[in-house]
């Protein structure tokens, strides 16, 4: 039996796929990747991302200000992205990517609380899932998720957490993004808690062309490599390979309301 995947997490409006996109679509669906979001990092990538939203069946948007690229932003960010969230195109499906980064050697954390702190009140107003970033800095984020309770909750991306950590954003109504660090046999930790969470909690994704597979390392990452992801996920999980596609798959549908 085949199985498809969707790809909850590719930066697909940077190389190698921007000007590659059609066959770097075609490829991702060879692998059974059939549905791929992507999320901005900038207000100056949101037009992009929308455009390719539009264009392109097998993609979906995502607008947000990425705390990594803190230095760029400024608070009339937050009027741009707003403007798009008012005119709601039909597949801008989240806000983000947003969230907080503590691994930054100047990381700018009183402004990245106060854009997070506005991203997450856009996300209530305007009833969106959101897509999280958090490095270092997953005690923090959890304590806003609780603070603002968005009826429509979101996920945290490319996450490497604790056991306990993942648990809280679980209860908070939170799912966790699977990507490929679990490939490595070395990311034990990382490897331990995706086996213990409650599938039900989980999604799949990449984070292409960043975090990179087992085996690939110095290449750009790619959506179609999520169904090595899955593979792994398979590996490391007591239910059956159909259970596990299936499950990945509704947890998607289900949070961000796609067809």
């Amino acid at each position: 039996m085949s199985v498809t995947f969707y790809d909850t997490h590719c930066h697909f409006d940077f190389p190698p796929f921007s000007g590659n996109e059609h066959e770097s679509i075609v490829r991702a669906a060879e692998a059974g990747v059939t549905k791929i979001i992507v999320p901005a990092v900038e207000a100056q990538y949101l037009q992009r991302v929308s455009d390719l939203a539009e264009n392109y069946t097998a993609l979906y948007a995502a607008l947000g200000l990425h705390p990594i690229a803190i230095d760029k932003h400024v608070i009339s960010d937050l009027d741009i992205l707003e403007q798009y969230l008012q005119n709601k195109a039909s597949k801008l499906i989240a806000i983000g990517e947003i969230g907080l980064d503590l691994y930054m050697d100047s990381p700018q954390f009183d402004k990245q609380q106060q854009l997070l702190d506005a991203q997450l009140k856009l996300a209530r107003r305007y009833d969106l899932p959101v897509i999280l970033h958090s490095r270092r800095s997953h005690d923090i984020l959890a304590g806003y998720l609780k603070r603002h309770q968005l009826p429509r909750t979101g996920v945290v991306h490319g996450f490497a957490g604790s056991l306990q950590q993942a648990e809280r954003f679980i209860a908070l109504g939170y799912c966790i993004g699977v990507g490929g660090t679990i490939t490595y046999p070395r990311a034990s930790k990382t490897r331990a808690v995706m086996a213990a969470l409650p599938l039900s909690s989980l999604l799949l994704e990449t984070d292409a062309p960043d975090m990179p597979l087992n085996g690939f390392q110095g290449q750009p990452n790619r959506p179609e490599r999520a169904a090595s992801v899955y593979q792994t996920l398979c590996e490391l999980r007591p239910e059956s390979a159909v259970e596990i596609a299936s499950a990945l798959k509704d947890n998607t549908e289900k949070l961000f309301s796609l067809a």
